[in-house]
């Protein structure tokens, strides 16, 4: 031990510490708490050395250099000097007394919200501001959730304090299997399921009912509706109040979805399609599909906007592959999914003392916290580059560029894996569930994997995770696995529209609390705004609201950079990333301007034969004419001219003036430039031009478009354009 350059007061510490370590009880040395070591303002010469000295301190009271390690959870180096720890009372009290030692005094709980979206979106529940406030957390609004079904008994769905159902609500509570009449109340005001031609084999797995087995509806509905639940978290992670985004919003299940898959299902067009009509029937302001479905289910949808029915669909998990989207038609809110200012590090500390930090969801104790364990290399961890290696009592550095299985790694008696991988944005996935398994990137993999190779017994202690949240995480961030455009289909739709969170959420899972990542999760978040939205403005259309959402959404983060998007490599995010970008409710609830449409306008532009309005054209329009809030040209060989019309929602006389970011080698013109809006002009049409300034075969490249009014109001759509020298060119070289 390296006490040769302390001072003789911290020397008679340690053995007065020593002396009295041995009387501390059992019980209270199970009795830690966290506690926050204050050793004043100094300046370190060599930071790098200050955490081992806060390892002698604290030797020199509990007896053991391994304990030690293991009660420190972090050490303060930068502003001040200091160390938390976890220590009895007793502890905290003896070290107090040591001349070094400035203060000791417990860690508080900052009460977060446990999905910390709701926050981080700046609908504060203990605050309320603008929108939720404005909007009564969405009381009287009904959100049809397609899904699993739900778990009623979960305290997210407590109905106390509701007032009566809303009158207009035609539904029904359709008992079964372990769900009766009970099961439904004012929370949860209407439920439905859907089995015809549903693998017997799938409902055999289930309830037979609208109870949710798989999960996923009870999920999703409490992200989108859930009550007020205090104290909810996830073995002690993520702790404070859970809360969905329309808290006070009524929920009616329909489901239509089967099986006991995590993540997924058994469903059919048939089965969705009948959810979706009878949502119609039974009045639903809302309808939220996490769900990715064939493409002609689209016309269900339009028939639910066609009757002022909002409807919000995931754009899948398949990326950061391009033309992976999915529900691409420009009628539903189609929303991708990014993270949010909430990080799960966990300390991993080598035999020779480095100390990295990876994320995990590492809550059990039972590993011993801060042990130490044999390390091995593992290549790949394919049963291939184990090849018979003994890996029993070990933990196995893997490197991967995605989430490979564990089987390998369990079966043969491993204790834990330390992924080096592509950031994917699972740590929750299922292969890691059961042992230690701490995700790093390929930098830190790479030091840990050189210390293997020179060390004669290499070994590594992993700490508990514990929770980090705030503006030093950086975020939002699109999630990698959040599926990207161009939409195939329909190229000059530009998809997704919006990006919400969709990482590391915690939501309700049975009686408990769970986290989950997906588009799945980030499209209930927006079905929560809309509630919102539709509280606020009752006479806004679908296409309002899904205006209002696109264009006040942000392609920034807090501090004014860029938002970034996880690929290979990571990238500024752009439009087929995240659509007009971050959703943000607040701004959504006074857009200024917002691009409008009538259902029936649809019908101009897609298979017309299909339709049942009068309206239908004889020859569909060009798409990109279609008057969404974004502009998608994939076909860019002459000079082309898209019209789009705006309708003030804000103050009656307003002056908007535009301003433009034309994507790169593209000239892009705007006309008029300035709209003036009173009592009799409440809409105005504009042209927007563009011409190539090159001729040749491209890619695509981004830009915007932004009408402001000068008092706060900032109108902005994303642009897509390809340039090409003819239509049916393949991008090959």
């Amino acid at each position: 031990m390296a006490f040769q350059t302390r001072d003789c007061c911290l020397f008679l510490f340690c053995l007065l510490a020593l002396q009295s370590y041995h009387i501390l009880s059992i019980e209270a040395a199970t009795a830690a708490k966290l506690y926050i070591v204050y050793l004043g303002e100094r300046k370190h010469e060599n930071p790098e050395h200050v955490t081992d000295s806060h390892h002698d301190m604290l030797t020199c009271l509990l007896g053991s250099k391994k304990d030690a390690l293991a009660s420190i959870v972090y050490s303060y180096k930068h502003g001040f000097s200091g160390f938390a720890a976890m220590l009895t009372e007793e502890q905290a009290d003896r070290l107090a007394e040591s001349p070094d030692v400035t203060s000791v005094h417990p860690s508080r709980n900052y009460e977060l919200q446990t999905t910390r979206s709701w926050d981080f979106l700046g609908l504060q529940y203990d605050h309320p501001t603008q929108l939720l406030e404005k909007s009564n957390n969405g009381e009287g609004i009904i959100i049809g959730m397609v899904d699993t079904g739900i778990w009623p008994e979960s305290k997210s769905f407590d109905d106390d304090g509701y007032g009566p159902i809303p009158s207009r609500w035609k539904g029904v509570c359709q008992v079964g299997d372990a769900f009766g009449p009970s099961n439904c109340s004012r929370k949860i005001i209407g439920a439905r399921y859907y089995n015809a031609g549903i693998d017997p084999a799938e409902l055999e797995k289930d309830f037979l009912s609208p109870r949710d087995f798989n999960g996923h509806g009870t999920i999703t509905a409490s992200v989108a509706a859930g009550s007020i639940v205090h104290g909810a978290n996830f073995h002690g992670l993520a702790a404070g109040v859970a809360r969905g985004g329309a808290p006070r919003a009524c929920l009616a299940v329909y489901k239509a979805v089967w099986g006991s898959g995590r993540g997924t299902g058994a469903g059919n067009s048939a089965t969705v399609l009948a959810a979706i009509d009878d949502a119609i029937h039974d009045g639903v302001d809302v309808l939220s599909l996490s769900l990715v479905v064939p493409s002609e289910d689209s016309f269900g949808a339009l028939h639910a906007v066609a009757k002022g029915v909002t409807v919000v669909y995931a754009a899948g998990n398949t990326g950061p592959t391009l033309h992976t989207v999915a529900n691409t038609a420009p009628w539903v809110i189609t929303v991708a999914a990014s993270t949010i200012d909430r990080a799960f590090p966990t300390s991993i500390r080598l035999g020779n003392n480095q100390a990295f930090v990876g994320q995990s969801i590492f809550y059990n104790s039972t590993y011993g916290s801060g042990k130490f364990w044999p390390l091995l290399y593992g290549g790949r961890c394919t049963p291939d580059s184990l090849n018979g290696t003994d890996i029993s009592g070990s933990i196995v550095l893997c490197f991967s560029n995605y989430l490979i299985s564990t089987s390998s790694i369990l079966n043969a008696g491993g204790k834990g894996i330390i992924y080096a991988l592509y950031t994917e944005n699972l740590l929750e996935n299922t292969q890691c569930r059961g042992l230690i398994c701490v995700l790093v990137d390929f930098n830190v993999g790479y030091h840990i994997r050189v210390y293997i190779a020179t060390a004669s017994s290499p070994e590594v202690a992993v700490e508990l995770t514990h929770t980090v949240v705030g503006q030093g995480v950086l975020s939002p961030k699109v999630a990698w696995f959040s599926a990207r455009g161009p939409a195939l289909p329909f190229p000059s739709v530009l998809k997704p529209d919006i990006a919400a969170p969709g990482v590391s959420i915690l939501a309700a899972y049975r009686d408990s609390y769970v986290f989950r990542s997906g588009t799945s999760l980030a499209c209930p978040h927006v079905s929560g705004v809309v509630a919102l939205l539709k509280a606020l403005h009752p006479d806004w259309s679908h296409a309002a609201i899904k205006s209002a959402l696109v264009t006040t959404a942000s392609n920034v983060n807090a501090y004014g950079m860029p938002i970034q998007a996880e690929s290979l490599p990571r990238k500024i995010a752009d439009p087929f990333d995240f659509g007009g970008g971050q959703i943000d409710p607040n701004k959504a609830s006074d857009p200024g301007l917002v691009y409008d449409i009538d259902p029936q306008e649809y019908y101009k532009f897609f298979n017309c034969t299909a339709g049942q309005f009068s309206i239908c054209a004889q020859v569909l329009e060009p798409v990109y004419n279609l008057n969404l809030p974004a502009i998608s040209i994939p076909d860019l060989i002459a000079a082309k001219t898209v019209r789009r019309t705006v309708t003030n929602v804000g103050k009656a006389d307003a002056v908007y003036k535009v301003s433009i970011e034309s994507p790169s080698g593209v000239q892009m013109t705007v006309e008029p430039p300035t709209l003036v809006f009173d009592a009799s002009a409440k809409a105005h049409s504009f042209e927007v031009t563009f011409m190539a300034i090159h001729k040749l075969q491209g890619n695509y490249v981004f830009g915007s478009l932004t009408w402001s009014d000068g008092e706060g109001h900032i109108v902005r759509i994303p642009i897509a354009v390809r340039v090409v020298i003819q239509e049916s060119y393949a991008d090959v070289a």
